[in-house]
């Protein structure tokens, strides 16, 4: 392939600026250079060229025929070259700092950071977790995975992830025997959720049985750990008991599943709406949860 002999890009610049001024003085302001150095640019590029590019007048500049031929080209140039380099920076993601509940991170997230990781092979996210919704706040972090309900925010853009279903689930080796008697099984008490059981049993058509003290946990993930251990029966939500199901740690111990109004959802600030990479993160992230979104779309119940 033969070398391209090309004329300076600073030269070309100039040229293409003042072309579309027709002026020297605005095109050196929309450079940030002095019109001297602008028409020294210039004039290098039509030595370089051998042929004058404009006319110069009392009243202005007027551009030439080889002049109209030269600004043409080089405008298209220049665009493709903004193209080329926009694309480039926009696929060099920054790195962005997610707030997660920690439920959320461990049962959902987490194993889908693989796909992250092949789908947006540049983005670079690091999470934080917790249990206090107050530590979850938007403006503390690039974004943030919480449990709220769903509708405008005042500043937020706030897009659903999952419906939060509540259902009851005991190990496989409590059910060996038959149904549950949850006027006597072990009851397992999630703190941060201390009504799930009542509102659960609620709902189920059990109003007559009582929520009894039982071993309680500051955590969801360790509330179905004690599960798991067969320590007693635990409410949990159902979009995330995947990971525990599919191994068979776990089984839903009844039928009844209560919707919420409430959702996993991602939060942003609506400034921060454009941003290049949380943009192609909340993308990735809410495309993982379509379905469920699409749930959380539907009227629900409180």
């Amino acid at each position: 392939m033969p070398v391209r002999r090309l004329p300076s890009l600073h030269a070309v610049r100039a040229f293409e600026a003042t072309a579309r001024h027709l002026s020297m003085t605005l095109a050196a302001h929309e450079l940030a250079v002095t019109p001297g150095a602008v028409s020294r640019l210039v004039r290098a590029l039509e030595e370089d060229l051998k042929a004058p590019l404009f006319v110069r007048k009392a009243g202005g500049l007027e551009l030439t025929p080889v002049g109209r031929v030269m600004a043409d080209g080089a405008r298209e140039a220049l665009d493709r070259l903004h193209e080329a380099t926009t694309g480039v920076r926009l696929r060099r993601h920054r790195r962005l700092s997610i707030g997660v509940y920690g439920h959320f991170l461990s049962r959902a997230l987490l194993p889908r950071l693989d796909d992250l990781t092949s789908s947006l092979p540049s983005l670079e996210v690091d999470v934080h977790t917790s249990t206090n919704p107050l530590d979850l706040l938007p403006t503390r972090f690039d974004a943030v995975v919480a449990v709220s309900a769903l509708g405008p925010q005042a500043g937020l853009v706030v897009r659903p992830l999952m419906p939060i279903v509540t259902v009851a689930v005991a190990s496989p080796r409590r059910l060996q025997s038959g149904p549950l008697d949850f006027a006597q099984v072990p009851m397992l008490h999630t703190r941060p959720r201390s009504e799930d059981w009542r509102r659960w049993l609620d709902f189920a058509g059990l109003k007559t049985i009582a929520v009894r003290g039982g071993s309680s946990f500051e955590s969801a993930s360790q509330t179905l750990e004690g599960a798991a251990a067969d320590l007693g029966a635990a409410i949990a939500i159902e979009g995330l008991l995947q990971p525990d199901l599919a191994s068979g740690r776990l089984a839903i111990a009844h039928p009844a599943r209560r919707p919420t109004t409430r959702y996993f959802t991602l939060q942003y600030e609506m400034r921060l709406s454009a941003d290049p990479s949380l943009s192609a993160f909340a993308d990735w992230l809410c495309g993982q949860f379509e379905d469920e979104a699409r749930l959380a779309m539907r009227p629900a119940t409180s």
